[in-house]
């Protein structure tokens, strides 16, 4: 009798050593999950920058926050349903860098969830925050000033480029905040250059093409193509017809001309995205966006390919190769 209720007892002793385990597993809180949104494709440099400004705050994708990357490749479409879903699942934080649009949409989803935004207009103007100082509710972030580098980023096309006239510019209509800045501060530059302008509008591949087409009926001497994260999804796209049609362009990013775009002037980009890792790092270890100000970009790039200049015979002066950043040979 004495054995039996030995052995029952260690039959017990030993189920309840195994259940251990799945009992502390179920008591561990699951990791906190960053809804990262972007309205463009994805850029390598951009999420590493990321995650890197999460990890300087102790958070290791994988290891103790986990991150839904969602890229819509121009879709803004999609961004309401895409927020009501984050919503509705209680993400830990919603980071939406470089994203007028989205960091709108996610205002619009939610006053209780943290918001850490990249934005290239206002955010003041944006109705996202109270003032830069104090932002006041559930969003914060970084302004990387798109509006402020218009004037200066056509200056320097045409110091690269002064025999052009008549400079066509692209803007996205379907990402409305980035556009009606473009063309309410462009034309004003232009006139102060003597630059004639056209407008073209694509928000999609084959309205690009288009207005490829619309530039051949219509030739122009230099494109300056609107920030826009569609329009660095199609970067590849819009190097190659620009190329063929012998055409100089001026963009907002560094990955842009890269692509073999001619130059490009604006925020360094993946510096904002670090940043945007940065404030949700604080934000999962418990800090309010309403204490946190909004920061304000510093870091600012001037890149210029001249294999792209070879290729177009555009000579570009000693004194405007000094002053870039960077060049690509």
């Amino acid at each position: 009798m004495v054995d039996l209720r030995r052995r029952s007892f260690i039959t017990l002793l030993g189920a309840a050593a195994a259940a251990w385990p799945l009992a502390a597993r179920a008591q561990q809180p699951a990791m906190p999950v960053v809804g990262f949104v972007n309205s463009g494709s994805s850029v390598a440099s951009w999420s590493n920058a990321f995650r890197k400004g999460l990890n300087e705050t102790g958070y290791v994708e994988g290891q103790n926050v986990t991150v839904e990357y969602h890229w819509l490749e121009g879709q803004f479409e999609h961004l309401p349903s895409l927020m009501a879903d984050l919503v509705r699942r209680h993400v830990a934080v919603i980071a939406t860098p470089a994203g007028n649009l989205a960091s709108q949409a996610a205002k619009a989803a939610t006053t209780t969830i943290p918001i850490v935004f990249g934005v290239g207009e206002d955010p003041v103007k944006l109705g996202l925050v109270a003032s830069l100082a104090r932002p006041g509710g559930n969003l914060t972030g970084i302004n990387f000033f798109n509006t402020e580098v218009h004037a200066k980023r056509l200056g320097l096309l045409h110091e690269m480029v002064p025999q052009a006239v008549r400079v066509a510019v692209l803007v996205n209509p379907a990402n409305t905040t980035s556009t009606e800045a473009t063309l309410r501060v462009i034309p004003e530059a232009a006139r102060a250059l003597g630059l004639q302008m056209a407008v073209l509008r694509a928000g999609t591949s084959g309205e690009i093409e288009a207005a490829f087409a619309t530039l051949r009926r219509e030739p122009a001497d230099a494109l300056y193509v609107g920030p826009d994260p569609f329009f660095v999804t199609r970067r590849l796209q819009i190097a190659l017809l620009a190329m063929r049609q012998g055409i100089p362009t001026a963009l907002f990013s560094h990955e842009m001309v890269e692509a073999g775009g001619l130059m490009s002037y604006g925020t360094n980009v993946a510096d904002m995205f670090h940043q945007v890792g940065v404030y949700a790092g604080h934000i999962l270890k418990g800090a309010k966006p309403a204490d946190l100000p909004v920061l304000q970009s510093t870091k600012f790039e001037f890149v210029i390919n001249l294999q792209t200049a070879r290729a177009l015979g555009i000579e570009v002066p000693n004194s405007v190769q000094l002053l870039a950043d960077e060049v690509i040979e």
